[in-house]
């Protein structure tokens, strides 16, 4: 994995972050909105610094699928969020258009 595949991936964990502390932001803890926003910043940096070189569509997919798994089993596991079946069957599809997208998206130039 090269060096903006890596990047696509600390993008994607970000995003993770920021949209899990969106639960708790903007509230009387200004930490976690600073933290928030600073990984909401920093995602998109990274996220910038991957669609140099690996195609938009891909990059872009990628990243919401990265977060929106993530940030569902942080809501599963650390937040009590229902884990249903479906959800979960859900969840591993996203996983499954990921892999599949990183798979099609080959070498980069």
């Amino acid at each position: 994995m090269n060096q903006y595949w890596w990047a696509l991936l600390g993008a994607g964990l970000l995003e993770i972050g920021w949209a899990a502390g969106f639960k708790f932001a903007f509230r009387d803890d200004h930490v976690i909105t600073a933290a928030t926003l600073a990984a909401m910043v920093a995602s998109f940096w990274l996220l910038s610094i991957a669609m140099k070189e690996i195609p938009v569509g891909s990059a872009y997919a990628i990243w919401t699928g990265i977060g929106a798994v993530g940030a569902a089993v942080v809501g599963m596991v650390f937040l009590k969020e229902p884990a249903t079946v479906l959800r979960i069957f859900s969840v591993a599809a996203i996983v499954g258009g990921v892999v599949g997208l990183k798979l099609s998206a080959g070498p980069v130039a």
